[in-house]
């Protein structure tokens, strides 16, 4: 399976990072019966980014839920050497990965040691990084999803940044069709629209679901923003 199987026109992907951990595996159930079939997974290692987020641990617990629900786990890698990870993701239940093109010198053999695990792979980039590098890494590593990062990568709950429309834009215009490009940050009932007709399919949403006290209603309302 691969992301082209994956994506239904669209998806909402609701970032577990913004979860309540107390009641984690009711959230995923809850999210799962209204409808979700992407969870978007924060791995942060305190160096790359400063938090130290989500791990295989949690992913190992989480995942069968996952894929009983016939969803599958994206999972963010924001850490240094992220093919050091790929074997924990990969046992763990980990379905794709997307490392950050910051991180990886050498793309073409990250993403190699990616497939070599079965792992779908994406290519991340931050707020300050050029549009045109990332995408010509992309082109040329043959990665299955670009992630435009529209807040700093690290922390949930910051305000979307207005420039990243026309990153985004820009993005679409420069990559093939095949690829899918994703979207992280800041994203709500009032810029999803706006995201998707700059070009994405993908979108990471994390308080705008996690902190309403009715998930479903609010991963509904960002479907019915992009109807």
């Amino acid at each position: 399976m691969s992301w082209n199987d994956w994506v239904r026109t669209v998806e909402v992907e609701p970032s577990l990072y913004a979860a309540d951990f107390s009641r984690l595996g009711e959230q995923i159930d809850v999210l799962l019966r209204a409808g979700v079939h992407v969870f978007h997974f924060d791995v942060g290692d305190g160096h790359f980014v400063e938090p130290i987020t989500m791990g295989p641990i949690v992913l190992q617990s989480i995942a069968p839920i996952i894929h009983a629900g016939g969803a599958v786990v994206d999972c963010h890698l924001m850490t240094e050497s992220p093919e050091k990870h790929f074997g924990a993701i990969k046992k763990a239940g980990g379905d794709s990965v997307t490392v950050h093109y910051e991180a990886c010198p050498d793309l073409t053999s990250v993403v190699l040691a990616a497939r070599a695990h079965d792992l779908q792979v994406g290519l991340a980039f931050k707020p300050e990084t050029s549009v045109a590098y990332a995408a010509h890494a992309a082109i040329s590593s043959h990665v299955d999803i670009v992630l435009c990062m529209s807040i700093e990568p690290g922390y949930s709950g910051q305000e979307f940044m207005p420039e990243a429309i026309d990153r985004i834009r820009t993005l679409r215009s420069v990559l093939p069709r095949e690829v899918h490009v994703q979207v992280d940050g800041g994203i709500g009932p009032d810029n999803i629209k706006a995201v998707r007709d700059a070009g994405a399919t993908l979108f990471v949403t994390g308080t705008s679901i996690f902190a309403r006290e009715d998930l479903p209603r609010a991963y509904r309302r960002l479907l019915q923003e992009l109807a």
